[in-house]
């Protein structure tokens, strides 16, 4: 039942830019088309449920079916956190600090289970409900985390970005130099490439006055897509030619 991508550097180049597009499409259609952040989650939502009910049914790994989900977790994520931190006034660092205890629990509940957090021993629907749940809740936990760097911590957006991208290179170091363990670095990693994507995502659609390149997001999210795209499309042809892939 193999029904998850390698963990190369293809894998987290295009998480990254997934999560980058989750957060500019999420606010498109949540801010740019007004739709505003409760109707926005429970539509994202939706489509969450269904694109991952698909997934689960399938049989082996299709990239196309697969980023689409952590594209989905993205930006249903990205507009539940605003809600939760603009809507309901719980601010950034309350909201994150409220997802950082959820993802936990959900992370506590998947070891006591399946006895292991390893994305690479994933071999049954049980398993993988918890494998999309966790990265459901560390993508909502990324938007928080990701507008706390950038807003009130005064970093900015490209020094969150910086910041974020900074301690990911001490975590490839860790994995490559250290005896920490993978599974560890694995989930920290994946949490953090969501607040990276978050800084990078407001970084493209600010403005210049407020310290981004003013693509507007319409303009970001069609480059993202077309990248993310292009990243799905060049992963099917080497699985392909790997015969990986039928």
């Amino acid at each position: 039942m193999k029904k998850l991508p390698e963990l190369t550097v293809l894998f987290w180049l295009t998480k990254i830019v997934a999560t980058t597009l989750g957060e500019t499409a999420g606010d498109l259609l949540s801010m740019t088309l007004n739709v505003g952040y409760a109707l926005s989650s429970l539509l994202l939502f939706g489509g969450f449920l269904i694109i991952v009910t698909l997934q689960l049914s399938l049989k082996r790994y299709v990239p196309f079916v697969y980023w689409f989900v952590v594209l989905a977790t993205s930006t249903s994520g990205t507009t539940m956190s605003d809600y939760m931190d603009r809507t309901l006034g719980l601010g950034y660092a309350k909201g994150s600090l409220i997802l950082i205890c959820l993802l936990l629990v959900i992370l506590f509940i998947w070891k006591l289970s399946e006895k292991s957090l390893s994305v690479t021993a994933i071999t049954n629907k049980r398993t993988e409900t918890f494998y999309w749940t966790a990265i459901l809740f560390s993508n909502t936990l990324g938007t928080a985390l990701g507008d706390y760097l950038a807003d009130d911590s005064g970093l900015g957006f490209a020094g969150g970005a910086i910041l974020i991208g900074s301690v990911l290179v001490i975590l490839i170091l860790a994995h490559y130099y250290t005896k920490i363990s993978s599974i560890f670095l694995f989930w920290v990693a994946f949490i953090l490439t969501r607040p990276f994507g978050a800084t990078f995502g407001d970084l493209l659609t600010k403005s210049t006055a407020k310290g981004g390149l003013d693509y507007g997001t319409k303009g970001a999210s069609f480059i993202l897509f077309i990248m993310l795209l292009g990243l799905i499309l060049y992963e099917t042809y080497t699985l392909k030619r790997r015969k990986i892939l039928p």
